[in-house]
């Protein structure tokens, strides 16, 4: 069972939610499998639950796993890093401060484990107090590189950059990219990304020069009615994929 994500032209890979196996198992095929699926620690009770059942959507998608938070709750900071223990995925998101638990608990340096920094209002800046405690606190406002390097220390892979709010932090959102690509440090954008803003959301990631992007495509693609991701939409996403590399 491969432990990296399986990027599309070694550059893009698609990060969505799976509302069930099936699910998982359908958006994995429809992104002829350049994406990993996220489930979310939260909706389960205990750490047995969560592993009992992802091994589920791991079998499914050959460890297409993204270990999810649950709407980046920091409290679930602790079950996400015992949980990838023994689960091993392809992705792991963590808040900031919780990365170096995670990659101390995986015991290996393939799977991706991202660090939560937030938007400030000011380019070349990031919000790095995203942690149980820290996220209470005022916010921990540092320089994007010292950010990427502190979780470099961490044995961090990436920025997960949020919210995005689609284009909102543009000129943010450009300057967080370059510093991602000049320190070969992979970059993953979340929040209010739609089928709409994707291609230039990603496009201005690869003309950064940003080596890996893994971009969250969440709410925006999921039916109302059933709560699964529409293959469909994964399908369009993967298409502009294709056109941008």
């Amino acid at each position: 069972m491969s432990l990296t994500p399986n990027y599309l032209n070694e550059r893009i890979c698609l990060n969505v939610l799976a509302n069930s196996v099936e699910n998982a198992k359908d958006c994995y095929e429809a992104a002829e499998g350049h994406v990993v699926l996220g489930v979310l620690s939260k909706k389960y009770a205990t750490d047995e639950a969560a592993i009992e059942d992802m091994k589920q959507y791991q079998s499914a998608t050959n460890n297409a796993l993204s270990v999810g938070l649950g709407a980046g709750d920091p409290n679930q900071s602790q079950m996400v890093s015992r949980i990838s223990a023994v689960l091993q995925p392809q992705h792991v998101n963590q808040v900031f401060t919780g990365v170096g638990t995670s990659r101390a608990l995986l015991g290996q340096t393939d799977t991706v484990v991202n660090g939560l920094v937030s938007p400030t209002g000011k380019a070349g800046y990031v919000n790095i107090a995203t942690g149980p405690l820290s996220s209470q606190a005022p916010a921990g406002i540092v320089p994007i590189e010292t950010a990427i390097r502190l979780l470099q220390d961490m044995g961090g892979s990436s920025i997960k950059y949020f919210p995005m709010k689609g284009l909102a932090h543009r000129e943010e959102y450009i300057a967080v990219a370059k510093a991602c690509a000049e320190a070969d440090f992979y970059l993953e954008p979340t929040g209010g990304i739609d089928l709409d803003n994707f291609e230039e959301i990603v496009q201005l990631a690869v003309d950064a020069g940003v080596k890996k992007i893994i971009p969250h495509v969440y709410s925006s693609i999921i039916d109302s009615t059933t709560g699964d991701t529409r293959v469909e939409d994964v399908q369009a996403l993967l298409a502009i994929m294709k056109r941008i590399v």
